[in-house]
């Protein structure tokens, strides 16, 4: 039985799944919490949103991502530890008992769109086993009217069963949990996991996937624009600051995470925003705890019993919690999410040796290393296996979702700078007097006040000196923030403790940087000396 509205022509048999029980179409917020409280897949907390659990996986699982190895898709992929190769006759086999599990099964479909702009735009289809990622789904991307559903033909479907386990024996997987993208059937399989991140980050995947091909930049940033129609991006992993920094009261948010640039400017691939929730607090991030109401989605977020009230400080089920809703719960937004060429190109990074400078001016030969780079530390919770924060490089600050070899996406960056002259910063989110268990994490209102001294242009004239381990431009003044914070070494109660850091920072730079060999020499010259 069918409800809500039915895209009949182009039903799920073309996914290979028949016979389902009851198939709930394009439902709306309102219906699809009613079913997530009628089947008790979460609960309702007492400022509207739905709290949910995603079981022992609460993060992303990069070691049961695979994609499928088929002719022509195979010739383009960059094949290694991030894109790991999955038959094409153990695809199918587990197509078929996916299949055969959800004949009988009640299931939740969305119909939407990935990417804002409808040049570029990519129809899906995202079918659920639960009413939660159903809402989750229509939160994070973009929905077509009603009108239209009935014509709504996807270009890429993603099935997600969190309840169906694989058997690495018979399926060839690494574990119970699967996610396989199948870039010619047009097919994204999730199972064995109910962390909705999944859905999204393979999505994204897509697009870096397709949309490079036509010329156009996918990007793992975040984007908002200024009074005067500036954009900024904000490049960076999971907990380095993409959606704090970007969600300002004084400028408009575009989106917070992922992004696509065309000859025509920037454009959000998705619909909603999926925040880290630990800690979330109105005085540190007002909108995005302002954004959290009916409608929106907690993973994994600790709630009282009585009142229904949410504990955004309680880290006992992961570190990792989140909060996903529309963009449009942000008081700010811009919909449709879409802006011009950026003027400001922020790259953020939690240095977790804490050595790294907090605010530093980027050459455009820096800014395409560190691009290159993509230097971090993985933050507690945002994959399974990871308690605390360690060093990690991530080419293009999104590796894990970059199908096409760094070398695609570093291109079409440097071109658009070429031709835009957009300004690149290096922003250090992470710690500060010593490294990580030593030092303290960088106040997030001291990140703010550089941020918003850079988009604004009040660093421009101020005096600045060249880091001598890493040869950065520092200013060494900034509003609002105390001198000393912009001198990293002047923090260290130890300077030789500092300098042995810098060093091996440096040296880990240096040793990534090998991978890429056909770089220009320039842009490998314009990274830290050892």
């Amino acid at each position: 039985m069918d409800t809500g509205v039915n895209p009949s022509h182009y039903g799920l048999e073309h996914h290979g799944i028949r016979n389902a029980g009851v198939v709930s179409w394009n439902l709306g917020p309102a219906a699809l919490i009613e079913e997530v409280l009628r089947h008790h897949e979460g609960k309702l907390s007492n400022n509207g949103a739905v709290v949910v659990r995603t079981g022992h996986r609460t993060g992303r699982s990069p070691g049961d991502k695979f994609v499928v190895h088929a002719e022509p898709s195979c010739q383009h992929i960059a094949w290694g530890n991030v894109n790991r190769p999955f038959d094409a006759k153990a695809f199918d086999r587990l197509h078929g008992h996916l299949a055969g599990y959800l004949q009988g099964a009640d299931l939740y479909v969305q119909d939407c769109f990935a990417g804002a702009d409808p040049a570029n735009r990519l129809p899906i289809r995202v079918v659920t086993e639960y009413a939660w990622q159903s809402l989750f789904a229509r939160s994070l991307f973009l929905g077509p009217c009603l009108d239209t559903c009935g014509s709504h033909v996807p270009e890429f479907t993603v099935i997600d069963a969190p309840k169906f386990h694989a058997s690495p024996d018979e399926h060839g997987t690494e574990s119970e949990a699967f996610v396989i993208v199948n870039y010619e059937r047009k097919l994204v399989l999730i199972g064995g996991t109910g962390y909705a991140g999944e859905i999204k980050k393979s999505v994204f995947g897509v697009l870096n996937y397709l949309l490079p091909r036509r010329g156009i930049l996918g990007m793992h940033c975040a984007a908002n624009v200024g009074s005067n129609g500036d954009v900024a991006l904000f490049f960076g992993l999971s907990g380095t600051g993409k959606t704090a920094l970007s969600a300002d009261p004084d400028r408009r948010l575009i989106g917070d995470d992922e992004h696509g640039w065309s000859d025509s400017g920037v454009f959000n691939f998705e619909g909603g925003c999926y925040a880290k929730a630990i800690r979330l607090s109105p005085d540190a991030e007002p909108q995005i705890y302002n954004a959290v109401r009916f409608g929106t989605v907690l993973e994994n977020v600790v709630l009282y019993d009585q009142p229904r009230r949410c504990d955004y400080d309680d880290p006992s089920i992961t570190e990792n919690t989140r909060a996903a809703y529309p963009v449009e719960y942000i008081d700010n937004a811009v919909v449709p999410s879409i802006g011009g060429h950026p003027k400001n190109i922020i790259f953020l990074t939690c240095d977790a040796f804490g050595v790294l400078p907090p605010v530093s001016r980027l050459t455009t030969e820096q800014a395409m290393y560190h691009f290159l780079s993509g230097y971090t530390a993985k933050i507690a919770g945002t994959e399974r296996g990871v308690t605390e924060p360690a060093a990690t490089f991530s080419a293009c600050f999104g590796e894990p979702f970059l199908p096409l070899p760094p070398r695609e996406y570093s291109r079409l960056l440097g071109d658009r700078l070429a031709r835009h002259g957009a300004r690149c910063w290096l922003i250090n989110t992470g710690w500060s007097g010593g490294p990580y268990g030593v030092g303290e994490r960088i106040k997030i209102g001291y990140t703010r006040a550089m941020v918003s001294a850079a988009l604004s242009g009040a660093l421009d004239g101020v005096e600045h000196r060249t880091d001598s381990r890493f040869g950065l431009a520092v200013p060494t003044s900034c509003p609002d923030v105390p001198a000393g914070v912009l001198d990293p070494r002047s923090t260290w109660s130890d300077p030789d403790a500092y300098d042995d850091k810098a060093r091996a920072l440096a040296g880990l730079f240096v040793e990534n940087f090998k991978q890429f060999p056909a770089v220009d020499e320039k842009v490998r010259a314009a990274g830290p000396g050892l």
